[in-house]
């Protein structure tokens, strides 16, 4: 049977559309068979070794309690709602986790070579930082618009920047160009921001995380929210969440201008998009990742799609009730939360992640005055 996508039955549009889709269980058995045996996907044993990996460099990304959350979504008293925020990172967002255990996993590969990948900034700084760790010369590729707070994190831990044009990367294919020229004319070898299962299990620490705290206050998790772009994020966490809690809903949410995920599931194979838009410089995929996309399709509950408008009010929101500054992929999934276009119904906890915060300072004062 091929799974269906339906609407909510609480869905309520807003002005401006946010869409919230359900997916059913049921899963076409021929394309997740071929498409499963064709591929190694990572596991919940990869992400488990990666965890010690990721523990000799990094700290726990602060689990944080939303008291103004709880009051906003009207919640029992029974439940609450905490803010993943993985802005506290050396590299400023969840990108350095799955970057660690990429140059970890790859360290005879690599030996005395350099390492490239394009990344719109937070892989860059992320997998600046990690090579840092194990003396790895590191060559990104990074659009000619990415925030200057971006450019300067990945500089600062000693990363080569090479810059393209992102307007017309659509047309131009620059951005693989030039991943592909620097690997192949200097010998590097090309790591992925988001389509390997080495940086999907790295990922996937965050969610052990998160399980750890919770089951460790004997809290239970009946929700749990994370942007999705090339799906990196939300894989690695839906191997460690659905371990320990199999019957939460893993809401995947993007941007309404860079909906490859939701339609994706529309149509049962990975869509793409030519040239997504949106002010979320950090989802901003062309589709999802080939490793990605089967842990995506039998994990996910549902996809919410905002629009900018509710990402900078939402970012607004953090910012007055709890003093954080985030990028706008970094306070989509509290925006889709505070949409009331998700069915929240259930007794256990709401888990939203904060999945970056690298954002200029004029830039961040711009869009939370628009608003």
């Amino acid at each position: 049977m091929r799974r269906r996508l339906t609407k909510t039955d609480n869905y309520t549009p807003w002005d401006i559309r946010i869409s919230a889709y359900t997916i059913s269980q049921r899963t076409n058995g021929k394309t997740a068979s071929s498409t499963m045996n064709e591929l190694k996907l990572a596991t919940f044993a990869d992400v488990r070794r990666a965890e010690s990996v990721i523990r000799r460099y990094l700290s726990l990304a602060p689990l944080i309690r939303s008291y103004p959350l709880e009051q906003a979504l009207k919640l029992p008293p029974t439940r609450y709602v905490w803010i993943k925020d993985y802005g506290w990172t050396p590299s400023g967002s969840f990108k350095v986790l799955g970057a660690l255990n990429w140059v970890d996993s790859n360290q005879a590969t690599i030996g005395d070579r350099a390492v490239t990948a394009c990344s719109s900034g937070n892989f860059a700084s992320g997998l600046a930082f990690a090579c840092r760790q194990y003396g790895k010369r590191a060559i990104i590729v990074m659009p000619d618009n990415a925030p200057r707070i971006k450019f300067q994190l990945t500089r600062s831990f000693g990363a080569e920047i090479r810059t393209y044009d992102i307007a017309r990367d659509h047309e131009t294919g620059d951005r693989e160009r030039m991943v592909k020229q620097i690997a192949l004319e200097e010998n590097a070898v090309q790591a992925s921001p988001y389509d390997d299962n080495a940086v999907i299990a790295g990922n996937g620490v965050g969610g052990l995380e998160i399980a750890s705290s919770l089951v460790g206050q004997q809290r239970t998790l009946s929700h749990f929210l994370c942007p999705v772009s090339g799906g990196g994020l939300m894989a690695g966490h839906a191997l460690s969440l659905a371990d320990a809690f199999p019957n939460a809903r893993l809401i995947a949410v993007e941007p309404a201008g860079a909906d490859d995920f939701k339609q994706s599931i529309e149509t049962q194979s990975r869509t793409n998009i030519v040239k997504p838009e949106s002010i979320c410089d950090g989802l901003l995929s062309y589709d999802v990742g080939v490793r990605n996309w089967p842990i995506l399709r039998r994990s996910i509950s549902s996809c919410c799609v905002v629009p900018d408008s509710k990402t900078q009010e939402a970012m607004r929101w953090i910012y007055e009730k709890h003093g954080l500054r985030t990028e706008p992929s970094g306070a989509i999934a509290i925006a889709a939360l505070l949409s009331e276009s998700i069915d929240l119904k259930g007794d256990g906890d709401i888990v939203v992640v904060v999945s970056g915060r690298n954002i200029d300072d004029d830039r961040f004062e711009e869009y939370i005055r628009r608003v």
